[in-house]
């Protein structure tokens, strides 16, 4: 791969051979004495996670961990350290050249509470699946044990905490606004979105430096790297940030938003700042976004530019393990790897640009498609596989039905700026791959050992309305559909989904009519799983007892509802702070309030233990949802959202 080329004269024969000498050895070192089995002294780079050490490129330390090592650098990783001493940081020493510190796949805050701020028992990522094996904020509590015992080593912060932490943002769990983690962790640089190129670019700039130099020697290095977030001080700002420039973008290359005493004191200071930076989340036409946080400087370059497809091909081919690590057998493994041990990873990114998902903000619109032949190579790699049984549980992305999605404009112009691909409409540029999806489907079934090929990723359903998807969801119902497909209407009340920026229910009424009618022609009785979410901003007593409503009506008893959870760098999140749509400044209803959100709940889904609720609605939940103060008569088009 001709961007994450050799550094250090790495021999790959060599590096083979060694990882046939003992099932340690197949997995990136986590001790020393994996150390002493490679004739190493030290690592050049450390990377520190949240998560057990599954070495599958579906978990982001795996992923960066073998680019990083197929560059030549010699990469090690500690997994879910003891925060609370020192023994798990020491135990690797000192990296010649930087730490990487991730909290994991999740949020370390997500992964420890429920949307009602109550503790979580489980976490997936862990062994055995026992919870309160990672911080709270880990990202900010493994740098700040790292920066205390390794003063002068450079620390590099990223994955997907990290990611949507950059800028000022919303914080649930405190219900206030909390500046920038690059801050709060004192990190020397913050690595944001899939971040191969920038930390490929990282190791690149302190390797031609001198071994482990002050963060003064080195803060210079590291400035100009898209995909990165920095801090410096007014007179230590990069050359092209120093001129005065206007909030409003103007065509310069740089654009200051307002700063975060101007966000914490006005919500609409918070909302411009967030659309400003919003509008700027574009790897071809995005600005340098400067936000100042008392007399200093957040710089966030521009995101890093995709990977074609050739580099993308190139990461999944790497020598990954497909398995925890050894040392969580006797605990059971990692539950959270069984979803992902026998599924393949197509393509990245989402055009869809949910209000409340946080995959499109982290990953980008642009959708990036891996080959067909790469993904039939890891398929024969897995049936060669001796846990292998002869299914794949799943070929896809953040959406499934996105796989080989081109637009002419996203390599010379970007993803629009005012315009949406998917909403209310999709876009006319925006070509689907559905030829290209049936076209691999029948070569990985034509694999030696492959017996069944299911689609588990979640599906755009209004992109499987039009007559143009036939081919596509009669093959899907046909052959790929293990009984039950995943799909997420989210809500039955319009003005809902559309400050979801969802498409309206009508549109899932016709794909579910579609889908039973191609599972019949195809002799199937199959179902769908249906991802609801209660209490999202706009939704109020009237919305629920619609959604109520609907599921009576239907018959459904619904298992699959989430409690709406405001995530920072999201526009639902935006919308659940200040009340406001953070594009258009409309207001809009939010159930703030824990009765509010729990009677919600229990009228949607009157069995819900989830968050500690009542098994039945009552007249206290019809007076918090429709107090006599509070029930209009009507809504019209000039009433709040």
């Amino acid at each position: 791969m001709a961007h994450f080329k050799n550094q250090r004269g790495h021999d790959p024969k060599k590096q083979e051979t060694v990882l046939r000498e003992g099932s340690h050895l197949k997995f990136l070192p986590t001790s020393s004495k994996d150390f002493e089995a490679r004739g190493w002294e030290a690592c050049d780079i450390i990377l520190v996670t949240g998560d057990a050490y599954v070495d599958h490129p579906a978990y982001g330390t795996a992923l960066i961990g073998r680019v990083l090592e197929s560059a030549g650098y010699k990469v090690g990783v500690i997994a879910q350290p003891d925060w609370r001493t020192d023994h798990d940081f020491l135990k690797l020493g000192r990296p010649r050249l930087f730490f990487g510190i991730s909290s994991g796949n999740l949020d370390s805050m997500v992964a420890n509470y429920t949307a009602s701020k109550k503790p979580r028992r489980n976490d997936e990522y862990s062994p055995g699946g026992r919870g309160g094996l990672r911080p709270n904020r880990a990202t900010i509590v493994y740098t700040s044990k790292i920066k205390g015992l390794f003063p002068g080593v450079p620390v590099v912060i990223g994955g997907i905490e990290a990611s949507l932490r950059r800028l000022v943002h919303y914080d649930y769990w405190e219900d206030h606004v909390r500046r920038s983690i690059l801050l709060d962790s004192k990190a020397d640089i913050l690595v944001y979105g899939m971040a191969e190129r920038q930390m490929s670019e990282i190791a690149r700039r302190l390797n031609r430096a001198d071994p482990i130099c002050k963060l003064k020697e080195t803060a210079s290095l590291l400035n100009n790297i898209p995909g990165t977030v920095i801090v410096r001080s007014k007179n230590s700002l990069p050359a092209e940030c120093r001129q005065d420039k206007s909030r409003v973008p103007s065509g310069d290359k740089v654009v200051e938003v307002p700063s975060y005493e101007e966000v914490v004191a006005d919500k609409d200071q918070f909302n411009l700042a967030f659309k400003l930076a919003y509008q700027e989340s574009d790897p071809v036409r995005g600005k340098t976004i400067l936000q100042k946080h008392g007399d200093r400087f957040i710089v966030q370059y521009p995101p890093a530019h995709p990977l074609s497809t050739k580099e993308l091909d190139s990461v999944y081919e790497l020598p990954f393990a497909y398995s925890w690590h050894p040392v969580y057998d006797r605990q059971g493994g990692v539950p959270g790897f069984e979803t992902t041990r026998f599924s393949i990873t197509s393509h990245r990114g989402c055009s869809s640009e949910c209000s409340f998902c946080s995959l499109y903000a982290h990953q980008g619109r642009i959708i990036q498609s891996r080959s067909k032949e790469s993904i039939l190579a890891e398929v024969r790699r897995m049936a060669s596989r001796p846990d292998f049984r002869g299914t794949v549980t799943d070929i896809g992305g953040p959406t499934a039905n996105l796989y080989g999605a081109e637009c002419g404009l996203w390599e010379s112009a970007g993803a629009c700026r005012l315009r949406q691909c998917m909403m209310p409409e999709k876009c006319q540029q925006l070509k689907l791959g559905y030829e290209k999806t049936i076209d691999l489907w029948r070569a990985v079934m034509k694999v030696p050992g492959v017996r069944h090929l299911f689609i588990q990723s979640g599906l755009r359903y209004d992109l499987l309305i039009e007559k143009e998807s036939d081919r596509y969801l009669q093959e899907l119902c046909a052959d790929h559909v293990s009984g039950q497909l995943k799909v997420a209407p989210e809500h039955v009340a319009d003005r809902v989904l559309a400050l979801m920026n969802k498409p309206g229910f009508e549109k899932y009424k016709k794909f579910a009519e579609r889908f039973e009618n191609f599972s019949r022609k195809s002799g199937k009785k199959q179902y769908l799983v249906n991802y609801w979410i209660s209490s999202h901003p706009g939704a109020g007593g009237h919305e629920a007892k619609k959604l109520a409503e609907y599921f009576n009506r239907k018959g459904i008893h619904p298992e699959q509802i989430q409690d709406f959870l405001p995530l920072p760098a999201t526009i639902s999140g935006a919308m659940y702070w200040t009340g406001k749509h953070p594009m258009t400044g409309i207001p809009v209803f939010v159930a703030r309030s824990y009765k509010e959100r729990e009677a919600q709940r229990n009228l949607v889904q009157p069995s819900s233990r989830k968050m500690g609720y009542g098994k039945r609605q009552t007249k206290r939940t019809r007076h918090v949802l429709f107090p006599v103060s509070r029930r209009p008569k009507k809504r019209n088009e000039h009433d709040t959202i």
